[in-house]
């Protein structure tokens, strides 16, 4: 397997250097953009395993970056990491709902953003084998519409399968209640976030090998849920 690509997004030279340098040194193959337009035109180009996307871009902004990339079917699942001067908590949930994976300050240490990266790939690298997907003792044929546990069958009512669908469709990123509710009930169920709660609970009893304490299946406080892969 070759090194992981890693597209590095930031308008300042001295800084895409400086992580371009310490990525390396870690054994990832680098890449680099300068602006938005640049970034989308290189994700799609060579299709790296990961994003690290400065907001402060000149023209396009990263958060509109970020909303383009999730629209585009060829480079949507790819994970991003932002990366901004902004340390407003509202900052950092506008960015996970755009379809961030993970946000981090300047300034930072190296070895900080070194470890995010690490963490980001390892919780979005998942299993494909023979059309279907597979994680810990868990396999999903998403075309049968089966999954097994340890090879024995888990019945998984319908909007449960769509759930996990989506959550693993999705894998890293956060998914807040309300799009779930959005995307698997409709409209007529919006506000009504208990509801994904009690089938996220459902669904963690039949999936998890210790649903109060999910490997899978992470809450993300007052925001919604991420599929990680777990270690």
């Amino acid at each position: 397997m070759g090194r992981d690509k890693i597209l590095i997004v930031d308008d300042e030279i001295h800084i895409q250097e400086l992580i371009k340098f310490n990525l390396e040194n870690n054994g990832y193959e680098v890449l680099c953009a300068s602006d938005g337009i640049e970034a989308l035109k290189t994700a799609k180009k060579y299709m790296p395993q990961l994003i690290l996307l400065d907001v402060m871009l000149p023209g396009m902004d990263g958060y509109d970056v970020c909303k383009e990339i999730r629209k585009d079917n060829t480079i949507s699942n790819i994970p991003i990491i932002m990366i901004t001067a902004k340390g407003e908590e509202l900052d950092k949930i506008l960015g996970l709902e755009l379809g961030a994976d993970d946000y981090i300050i300047k300034p930072f240490s190296i070895r900080e953003l070194v470890a995010r990266v690490k963490a980001v790939l390892r919780r979005t690298r998942i299993q494909y084998i023979d059309n279907v997907y597979c994680f810990g003792n868990v396999s999903i044929d998403f075309q049968k519409h089966e999954i097994l546990k340890d090879d024995v069958k888990i019945d998984l009512t319908l909007k449960e399968f769509e759930l996990l669908e989506v959550l693993i469709k999705n894998k890293g990123r956060v998914m807040t209640r309300d799009f779930l509710l959005d995307k698997i009930w409709g409209y007529e169920y919006i506000g009504e976030t208990r509801t994904v709660d009690v089938h996220i609970r459902h669904l963690r009893k039949k999936v998890e090998d210790d649903d109060k304490n999910p490997r899978y299946i992470e809450t993300i406080r007052g925001i919604g849920y991420r599929f990680n892969l777990g270690e």
